[in-house]
């Protein structure tokens, strides 16, 4: 039997080891700087998973030969990576939101929060155990089915370009900090 949105359960349980460990560091000293081991590792770590949110989901969904596994696997891995990813790089910004990174840190809330909504959309369209999207049988139904199935494709179609506008504007971070911590010294 699968736990139902074990995604959540899983990222809300590694984002409380997460923050608990975070806390105990703090505790002892001071907040981590975003330019210090610890800063970098926390934000490398978070672009790392939330580069794999929108690549390997992407791949699987729209390329034959990236068919391994079932689709719905990936979702959660896209949701779990999507939660946890931004978690991090949020740790990693020594809660300091000036600047790019500022604007950084708006974008991914505002993906985080439209990756809720759009996961709302999609888990409201009946699927059969395959995750294949089911026809309803009742006027009604199909009615509020397809109502359902429009709200996802309009979200999809902002989601994606904001996902991408985040991407842009992050490898622009971190050429960024690559240029004024590296190279100017």
């Amino acid at each position: 039997m699968r736990i139902k949105n074990i995604e959540l359960w899983a990222a809300a349980l590694t984002i409380l080891i997460i923050s608990a460990g975070y806390l105990s560091l703090i505790s002892l000293s001071a907040i981590p700087a975003a330019s210090s081991l610890l800063g970098h590792g926390l934000g490398i770590a978070g672009f790392v998973l939330m580069l794999m949110t929108e690549t390997l989901y992407s791949l699987r969904k729209k390329y034959q030969f990236a068919r391994w596994g079932k689709l719905e696997h990936w979702l959660s891995f896209h949701i779990y990576t999507g939660l946890v990813g931004p978690f991090l790089v949020l740790l990693h910004t020594s809660w300091k939101f000036q600047g790019l990174a500022g604007v950084l840190t708006l974008m991914t809330l505002i993906i985080v929060i439209s990756g809720f909504i759009g996961r709302y959309f999609y888990t409201s369209i009946p699927r059969t155990v395959e995750g294949s999207a089911l026809e309803a049988s009742t006027e009604i139904k199909q009615s509020r089915s397809e109502r359902n199935r429009k709200l996802l494709a309009i979200w999809h179609t902002i989601h994606v370009p904001l996902a991408l506008s985040l991407f842009l504007v992050a490898v622009a971070h971190i050429l960024a900090a690559l240029y004024y911590s590296t190279l100017l010294h």
